[in-house]
């Protein structure tokens, strides 16, 4: 797939196939380095649900929209429980920020020096959430 470059991205550029999922609302993840051995770190950006995606839901469709809401939360994990049941057992959330715009977005990854490249969709990855 080719790179999307927004106007707004600070000059990286979006894997067209993941610009349009999180314009479709659909979650992505980066695994990041962990605070020490034995950690795993990842941090997601799962776009809000609007009442429009709802409605569009119903009606078996799904809306695209290049203004939304995005959360963006960066998870350490004990490595030996990222594949289990419990992986929720001693993680700590280091940081979390909610961003409205593909402009805030492309300013809060490059703040937390993140590229866009990096994330995948969250079957691509061990993220455990």
């Amino acid at each position: 797939m080719g790179a999307t470059n927004h106007p707004t991205d600070g000059g990286r550029h979006w894997p067209a196939d993941r610009l349009n999922a999180l314009r479709l609302g659909q979650r992505l993840v980066a695994e990041v380095p962990a605070s020490r051995p034995g950690r795993r770190a990842f941090v997601d950006i799962t776009p809000l649900t609007t009442s429009g995606d709802v409605q569009a839901r119903r009606e078996g469709w799904k809306r695209a929209d290049r203004a939304r809401t995005f959360r963006l939360q960066h998870w350490d994990y004990d490595g030996e429980r990222v594949a289990g049941f419990d992986y929720d057992v001693g993680a700590v959330l280091v940081r979390a920020a909610t961003v409205v715009g593909e402009a805030a977005l492309a300013g809060t990854l490059g703040a937390w020096r993140l590229r866009p490249e990096q994330f995948l969709f969250p079957w691509r990855t061990d993220d455990p959430r």
